[in-house]
Order: structure tokens, then sequence, then C-alpha cells
């Protein structure tokens, strides 16, 4: 969220509002970083790795988590963009 944005969102309330309601959009930036992050870990395992016979991936699973992973960080900053986008056409409109 972008810092200017939300100070002007936040401008009528008192200092001790402001800083709660900083703290709280930080925290649910942080549990959606992490809920992202647990998605891809998950979602990229369950398709690469298929033994447990070695404790490191084969070559084969190794190119397989990093495709999958790229894959996955280039459409979440795609879909970023584009609601960024949108967000910004529907602020335009008011």
């Amino acid at each position: 969220m972008d810092k200017g944005m939300l100070a002007a969102d936040l401008e009528g309330l008192p200092e001790e509002d402001k800083h709660r309601m900083a703290t709280l959009i930080e925290q649910l930036q942080i549990r959606d970083s992490l809920r992202m992050y647990n998605s891809l870990v998950e979602r990229c395992f369950t398709d690469c790795v298929d033994t447990f016979q070695r404790k490191a991936l084969t070559k084969q699973e190794d190119s397989c988590v990093r495709r999958c992973a790229e894959k996955f960080l280039k459409h979440s900053m795609r879909v970023g963009m584009r609601f960024a986008e949108l967000n910004q056409g529907a602020a335009t409109q008011d």
C-alpha cells in the first residue's frame, strides 16, 4: 500500500488511531506475504518433488522447483500490477 495514500486516508484521525491503523495494515501485509510464500512452497513441492530417496533434490526436481517458483512470482507480480491499475482507475473516477 502506498504510504502517501495511507497518510491522506488517515488524515482526520487522532495520532493514536493513525498508529493503530498503520500497525494493523503492516500486520496484514506481513500475513499476506507469508500466505503467498507458504502457497508457493506447497505448490512447487507438491508438483516437483517425487521421491525422498536423497536429502538433496535431484537435478530434475531442482529445475522444476526453480521454474515453478519463477512462474508463481511472475504471476503474482502481474496480478499485483493489474490490481494496482484497477485500483488507480477506480480512484480517479471518484
